[in-house]
């Protein structure tokens, strides 16, 4: 018997489908998972897998994608999971054709009439008894993602499919549901929100005991449509009552997502979750300046450090409190210390750059990105000498370091130090060009766009010119961050493409709006989308902001 889980990245299916492995082994079944802990049993299909991943290949085209992620599976059906059919009763399978499929037709575009004929050559006319299809709303597997980087940080690359953008996650999850719909005697479909795992182990082992014994599946409970939200203030309540639920249920999850909230509501839980989720909690805090803000890192020092340092952003980074932070970890923590002091130029910066050069030389480095001036391009030259000169730029640390510090620099220099990263590193080279209109930028930009436009498009945050709408107008049906390079915005052009984007992006349009939620234009735009949208948690927290920030301008007034 072969069962398969599917999902988007982050949809919890992995998890899943080890523990419901597990359990099947429990009832005495021989079971094979040819994914056991989240690694591929074929060597040749876990090479296939990390080549795909690496955005050093940018350049790989939709129809050699769908090309490779063929032969990772097909490796691994023919090596690993046939065999396996013979010899156990049931045998697992973390993904299978139907990735590559959703990938290459909702994800990329590529007609049904060019991608299933690869894909029945590979299966060989061999389809799974069972399809579970893990079904997570994108935000909520983005967070997931997310939380797993923040408590259990792992070195390495971004991922080429990320450059895509959050928008291919949502064309990937409606291409499976769609998959499922065509075939509902063979897929299932799990809603992983709201549903302990425990819930979701026993459901799937009894669909496939009952599948083994020749019995249909039970019938599944769908969850009433939550009642319609009218007002910012009813979003917020909402928001509220959700936080309760997942501190209960799944606390990880309530801390992410009082991130960058504020008022007392949230300090209260943010209080309440600091002991068992040190790190996520700090990771909230940034940008924060308030009094309560700075005693809540003090006391997370010791358990939560890094994400302490990385909270020193934006009004918080230079204020005096940080620089008492740093000093208190500087010997603990000097790499995170370091990249706290990016774009800093401030005397007080140069001074702890000094002090960090030989304990963490490299984030030194990368914390000069947007800094000019012989000062910050001798240390760069210094570093860049003792790493091994020129040539270290063709390895791929060096390489990424180099375009985080000449980030938003548009001098020969910076020119120079991006032609010898690319072939390494075309995604971080993409990132340097952060804020630049010289031609040459918008010339690298336009040759790449198509194919990391989440990377080009965040290269232009609040720049207002010609050819940056012009990319946004072309890209923005597919790619959500097109909103978040608007933020605060308030022209003709930026809520045009606000009113043009806002039902295929809610969470974004909201988000983008920034201040401008609290003007009688925001609200409304925001209530109209609550109204279609009372699902949707990125959409409620971000109308929840815009009512801490009316309940605190009311405060304010009437003091």
């Amino acid at each position: 018997m072969l069962i398969v889980f599917e999902g988007i990245d982050g949809s919890g299916k992995t998890t899943l489908s080890n523990r419901v492995a597990d359990e099947l082994r429990r009832a005495g079944l021989s079971v094979r998972h040819v994914r056991e802990g989240g690694t591929l049993a074929s060597p040749v299909s876990e090479a296939l897998r990390r080549f795909t991943r690496d955005p050093a290949h940018l350049a790989l085209t939709p129809t050699a994608e769908l090309l490779l992620y063929a032969a990772r599976e097909v490796q691994l059906f023919e090596e690993v999971t046939r065999p396996a059919l013979t010899a156990h009763e049931v045998v697992i399978t973390d993904r299978f054709f139907y990735t590559a499929e959703v990938l290459a037709r909702w994800g990329r575009g590529l007609p049904e009439s060019a991608v299933r004929p690869v894909l029945d050559v590979c299966s060989r006319g061999l389809v799974p008894d069972r399809v579970f299809l893990m079904d997570v709303l994108p935000a909520l597997a983005r967070a997931r993602r997310r939380i797993s980087k923040i408590v259990s940080p792992k070195p390495g690359t971004p991922s080429r499919k990320g450059l895509a953008g959050t928008g291919l996650q949502v064309r990937l999850r409606a291409g499976y549901r769609a998959l499922a719909a065509e075939c509902p005697e063979r897929w299932t479909l799990l809603e992983n929100a709201g549903v302990p795992l425990e819930v979701l182990v026993q459901q799937v082992v009894q669909d496939i005991l009952q599948a083994r014994g020749g019995t249909a599946p039970s019938a599944r409970v769908l969850r009433p449509a939550p009642p319609p939200v009218r007002t910012v203030e009813e979003a917020r309540a909402r928001f509220l009552h959700q936080l309760d639920v997942w501190m209960d249920e799944e606390p990880p999850l309530a801390a992410y997502f009082l991130s960058g909230m504020t008022g007392a509501d949230m300090l209260e839980r943010r209080t309440r979750l600091a002991e068992h989720h040190p790190e996520l909690v700090a990771h909230g805090l940034a940008g924060f300046t308030d009094e309560a803000s700075w005693r809540l890192r003090w006391k997370l020092l010791e358990s939560a450090p890094v994400e302490v340092l990385r909270s020193l952003t934006d009004a918080a980074q230079d204020a005096p409190e940080a620089w008492e932070l740093r000093e208190r970890l500087i010997t603990q923590a000097p790499l995170e210390v370091a990249k706290s002091l990016g774009g800093l130029d401030t005397e007080q910066s140069w001074w702890m750059r000094e002090r960090l050069s030989f304990s963490a030389w490299e984030a030194v480095v990368g914390s000069l990105a947007g800094l000019e001036g012989d000062r910050a391009w001798t240390e760069r030259q210094r570093w860049l000498t003792g790493s091994g000169g020129e040539d270290a730029l063709g390895l791929e640390p060096v390489a990424r370091t180099a375009c985080r510090s000449i980030r938003g620099l548009d001098d020969s220099m910076a020119w120079a130090w991006r032609e010898r990263a690319w072939s390494i590193a075309p995604d971080a080279v993409l990132r340097s060009l952060a804020g630049l209109t010289s031609p040459r930028s918008w010339e690298l930009r336009d040759q790449h766009v198509s194919r990391a436009p989440r990377a080009v498009l965040g290269t232009f945050d609040g720049l207002d010119h010609p050819r940056a709408w012009m990319l946004r107008e072309s890209f923005g049906a597919q790619c959500e961050e097109v909103l978040d390079s608007i933020f605060g915005m308030d022209g003709p052009s930026a809520w045009g493409l606000r009113t043009a984007l806002a039902d295929t992006w809610p969470t974004a349009t909201v988000r983008s709006l920034g201040p401008l939620l609290n003007t009688p234009r925001g609200r409304s735009l925001t209530e109209r989308l609550l109204a279609a949208n009372p699902h949707d948690v990125g959409l409620l927290r971000q109308a929840a902001r815009g009512a801490a920030d009316t309940f605190l301008g009311a405060l304010d007034a009437s003091a």
